[in-house]
């Protein structure tokens, strides 16, 4: 059996005289989690409407395990669990109902539907409230069952639209978690999103994309390495301050220690050449300042940082 697959050849969406997804070739292949990157009016959205065949391009063409989705599409979609934008539940009914409408549009024997739909409210921690109406629920809530309207077929590829925009910082990490149970399935997650930390939290890949073009897509470590000239970001925490010049020059002198930037008197972001030997040397020199080292971790903005760069570039 072949690994699940995404693709766009030449995808291309335009809307009179405005081009909204510009000639997007992207081939993803295997089970993981890509983020599908890029600000807002990227063209992100309107890329997997063409995928899910809601909108028509205007050229190219979309494949789903090697299946054209225009020419198949009802075969070519049977595989796919699709979450675009944020669709309404009707408040009157339980999760297990809402979920019941869908299994019965997939034309889901009875039988099916119920091993399928609290298989489906348990990957999204809603058992609990199997039975309650929607109504009652916060948007995290509704958000957690929209997500689990995607699993009751048990699809091989989910696609998902910002899953996390609109929700508190609660229901963002309640989401993200949830993501990251999904990919011990096994699944090929395509997962569009403009919230970095998102990304680098539970997604393996990265595709950027701006104003309908791709910039880059790979791993996050490859991107990482590679746009920051084979030199890596790490933050440094201490219990004393480190901001004054003194202290910045003996940081600055360490091995291996290419830069720094002072983020606040008692953190540090460090640039470090060479691999994980060399930054255990470096860690082992930081310790010995006598400082009071409390963190030393890979940079979460390290992403950021390239993603503003790479951006700005297109402008």
């Amino acid at each position: 059996m072949s690994p699940p697959s995404i693709e766009t050849r030449h995808l291309t969406k335009t809307f009179g005289k405005f081009t909204a997804v510009n000639s997007l070739d992207l081939k993803i292949e295997g089970a993981k989690c890509v983020g599908f990157l890029g600000p807002n009016g990227a063209g992100k959205t309107t890329t997997l409407k063409m995928l899910t065949d809601m909108i028509f391009p205007t050229g190219g063409e979309c494949l789903i395990d090697g299946l054209s989705v225009r020419a198949d599409r009802k075969k070519a979609l049977e595989v796919c669990g699709v979450l675009i934008e944020t669709p309404e539940i009707y408040p009157s009914l339980t999760p297990y109902q809402a979920l019941e409408m869908v299994a019965d549009l997939r034309d889901m024997p009875v039988a099916e539907q119920k091993i399928r739909i609290p298989a489906a409210l348990e990957e999204v921690k809603m058992s609990d409230w199997t039975h309650k109406k929607v109504g009652r629920f916060s948007k995290g809530m509704k958000q957690r069952i929209n997500i689990a309207s995607t699993l009751v077929h048990d699809p091989e590829i989910l696609i998902l639209d910002e899953p996390a925009t609109g929700l508190d910082p609660r229901g963002m990490a309640e989401v993200r978690d949830i993501v990251r149970g999904l990919k011990r399935r096994d699944r090929l997650i395509f997962m569009s999103s403009h919230i970095l930390p998102e990304v680098t939290d539970v997604c393996d890949e990265v595709a950027l994309i701006d104003k309908g073009k791709l910039l880059f897509y790979d791993t996050l470590d490859n991107v990482t390495s590679r746009f920051s000239r084979g030199q890596s970001a790490t933050d440094a925490t201490f219990v004393q301050p480190v901001g004054d010049p003194a202290t910045s020059a003996r940081i600055s002198a360490l091995p291996n220690v290419t830069r720094i930037e002072v983020l606040d008197p008692k953190r540090v972001r460090l640039w470090l050449s060479g691999g994980p030997d060399e930054h255990a040397g470096t860690l082992r020199a930081l310790v010995g300042l006598d400082l009071g080292l409390v963190s030393f971790q890979e940079s979460k903005s390290a992403l950021e940082e390239i993603y503003l760069e790479q951006v700005a570039r297109g402008d």
